[in-house]
Formats: C-alpha cells, sequence, structure tokens
C-alpha cells in the first residue's frame, strides 16, 4: 500500500496543526501519494486530518525534475501561492553536512557515533527553527511541512 507510512506521519503532524488553515506537503512522490490520500485517510480507523485544514501537495524542486511532466504545473513549488521561493528539499540538504562528521564518526563505536550525529542534526534544526518564518495570507498561516 502506497504511502502508509507517510499516512500516519501526515496525520499526526496535522493534529498538531489543527488552529492552521493550509499546510504544505512537500514530498518527493507527493504526485503519487496525494492521489488517493484522502480516501485513505477517510477509510482508515486510525488517521484523520483536523477539519477545515487544506493540505496543498508540492514536490520538492530536485525531485520535480524527474518527474513527468505533467506533474510540473500541478506540483512545482513555483506555483503555489504564497510558498515564496524555497526548494523543499530537506534531507538532500543534510548529506553535505553529514559528510564533514563522516570521517570522524566511521571510527567511533555505535552509541557515541549515534550522539555526534544527533548532534549534528540538532544544531542544522536549531539553525532553520532560529530563521523560520510564517506567511500571513489574508489572516491564515501557511505552514510548510516536509516529508
Amino acid at each position: 500500500m502506497i504511502g502508509m507510512n507517510i499516512d500516519y506521519a501526515v496525520c499526526q503532524s496535522l493534529c498538531s496543526m489543527e488552529d492552521n488553515s493550509r499546510v504544505v506537503a512537500i514530498y518527493d512522490v507527493a504526485c503519487q501519494w496525494s492521489r488517493n490520500s484522502k480516501r485513505r485517510v477517510k477509510s482508515s480507523k486510525y488517521l484523520g486530518v483536523p477539519s477545515g485544514l487544506k493540505l496543498v501537495p508540492a514536490v520538492g524542486k530536485w525531485h520535480l525534475g524527474a518527474h513527468v511532466v505533467d506533474c510540473f504545473p500541478k506540483f512545482s513549488l513555483n506555483f503555489i501561492q504564497g510558498i515564496g521561493q524555497v526548494d523543499g528539499e530537506i534531507l538532500e540538504t543534510l548529506w553535505s553536512i553529514t559528510n564533514k562528521v563522516s570521517g570522524t564518526t566511521r571510527a567511533m563505536g555505535k552509541s557515541h557515533r549515534s550522539e555526534v550525529l544527533d548532534d549534528v542534526m540538532y544544531d542544522s534544526n536549531w539553525k532553520k527553527w532560529v530563521g523560520i518564518g510564517e506567511c500571513n495570507l489574508d489572516g491564515s498561516y501557511l505552514y510548510i511541512l516536509t516529508l
């Protein structure tokens, strides 16, 4: 079943955003995942989305280039009102950061390596959190959820 774990992750994330009116979900294969996501959520007794919340699926710019041409106008971040200029690729941007410590962590034991990589990710997340902003669209807030 395509997207079962993603459905769960998205629904859990959206439950904490119930006061918002619109969320953009950026996912490498949002074009496929979003196709039947409403039906899958509706048919599950374990999944739910806050009422009144509009979920806008999008594909990150790095992955969109490998999709069929029809995906571009429907899922490009360039055409979503209020999104601004964002590439939507989170994990791929972390590779360069984790590559810098890969030589050092290679010689570490499993738990020490895990702690160092956690610290690198926490530092990256902190830097993003400090620089994050909200975009007010006619009194409603737009939040971005990257999968």
